[in-house]
This record gives C-alpha cells, sequence and structure tokens, in this order.
C-alpha cells in the first residue's frame, strides 16, 4: 500500500505549474548556454579590457532602444500592458553609461552601428512590439528580469575589474534606483506573469520566444567573441 507521502507526491502532479515557473523552467539550458558563452565568462572573469564591456554596452543600447521604443504603443494592452513599467526603464541610464564609456564625449552615437546578431535581436523585438504582445513579454522577461538579478554580478565586476564608481557612472543601466525592493518587485512581475490572460497554446507560443530571445542574445555574445579573443 502507498504512503500518505507517496500518495500525496502523485497527486501533486495533478496542479500545472504557475506560468512564471514554467517559463523559466523551460527556458533554463538556453539561459544558461547564454550566460556560459566564452564572451561573458571571459569578461566576468576579468579577463577582457574595458573596451569589450562598451562594445557589449552598445549593444544593449540598440536591444533596449527596440525594447522600451515599442513600450508605448502597448501601455493598453491587455496582454503586455501590465509589464510597461518606467522603473524599469534603462535607457536613459544606458546612455549616461555610454558618454561614460566614450570620454565624457557627447556625440559617441555618431557612426555607431549594430552587430548583425543585435541588429537581428532588436528587429524581432521590434517587430513582436507591432505584431504580437505575447511575444514582446518573452522578450521583456528575459531582459529586464535578467538585469535585476544576474546583471548586478556584471555591475560588480565592472566597479572592480576597471574602477567604475560603486552605482555610477559606467554601470549605472545595472542600478535601478525606483525599485526599492528588488526581491518584492520580481515576485510581483511572476505574479503577472502567471495572471497572463492567455491560453495554453498561447502560453506556449509565449515559451517558445523566450527560448528564442535567449538565443539571439547567445548569438550577440558569439559576435562579441569573435571580437575580443584572450590573446594565446
Amino acid at each position: 500500500m502507498p504512503s500518505a507521502a507517496s500518495h500525496s507526491q502523485d497527486t501533486s502532479h495533478d496542479t500545472p505549474p504557475d506560468f512564471s515557473a514554467l517559463i523559466r523552467t523551460a527556458s533554463h539550458e538556453q539561459h544558461t548556454e547564454a550566460e556560459n558563452s566564452s564572451f561573458m565568462s571571459e569578461m566576468l572573469g576579468g579577463r577582457l579590457g574595458v573596451a569589450a564591456y562598451t562594445r557589449y554596452t552598445e549593444q544593449l543600447w540598440f536591444i533596449y532602444g527596440a525594447l522600451e521604443g515599442a513600450a508605448d504603443k502597448l501601455t493598453h494592452d491587455p496582454v503586455a500592458g501590465p509589464f510597461v513599467r518606467g522603473e524599469l526603464f534603462r535607457l536613459p541610464a544606458l546612455e549616461r553609461d555610454l558618454t561614460h564609456l566614450h570620454a565624457g564625449r557627447a556625440d559617441w552615437r555618431e557612426g555607431l552601428t549594430p552587430l548583425p546578431a543585435t541588429a537581428a535581436y532588436a528587429a524581432r523585438i521590434a517587430e513582436l512590439g507591432r505584431e504580437w504582445p505575447g511575444g514582446y513579454v518573452a522578450h521583456h522577461y528575459t531582459r529586464y528580469l535578467g538585469d535585476l538579478s544576474g546583471g548586478q554580478i556584471i555591475r560588480g565586476t565592472a566597479e572592480k575589474t576597471w574602477g567604475f564608481a560603486r552605482k555610477g557612472d559606467g554601470v549605472r543601466f545595472y542600478v535601478f534606483d525606483a525599485i526599492d525592493n528588488p526581491a518584492a518587485f520580481k515576485r510581483e512581475y511572476r505574479a503577472l506573469l502567471d495572471a497572463l490572460p492567455c491560453d495554453e497554446l498561447e502560453k506556449r507560443r509565449i515559451v517558445d520566444e523566450c527560448k528564442h530571445a535567449f538565443a539571439l542574445n547567445t548569438a550577440v555574445f558569439r559576435e562579441l567573441g569573435t571580437q575580443f579573443r584572450l590573446s594565446a
């Protein structure tokens, strides 16, 4: 006869996981691949120069330009609208960082072009902002929750390796001044994911797009890695 514990364990499988847990679990492999790219590993290990960090930050500017450029049109959308939160916006901080990284030059935008992988990534986000709010949410989730979590590791490395002031110019992208309690904010964000007004088929599509978002991010790291290789 099965024990009460085993019976309880068996029946628990009848309860589907929250969507926030599902999306995190389903994209774990792609997330790990992005985190463990050679470029990111070498940068986080302090083995690359500030030029590599600068070029990476430039790519973020293009990506967040697409992400936040679509936000206004989605503010009242029933699916994407609840995720459009001003306290998350990163472009002003990115632009301040890039001015600092370019030695205070205000003209750093002149001649700046994205890597091909970055251009493809930004184009996908812009397309989803116009055509599919659920897909936009997938990219919103992968970017902003990553910034609030693993992004803090990048900030700490940058401060230590290249001497940026703590939470100062050069790393302001990773500083969410408008969010007093990041842990509570992430819980609230996951609750929004769980409450998405979508059927199961749409949620599966969102999960697939989340995986695609990580793949696009990995492609950017791969191209950066070809530009910044460690000397033999």
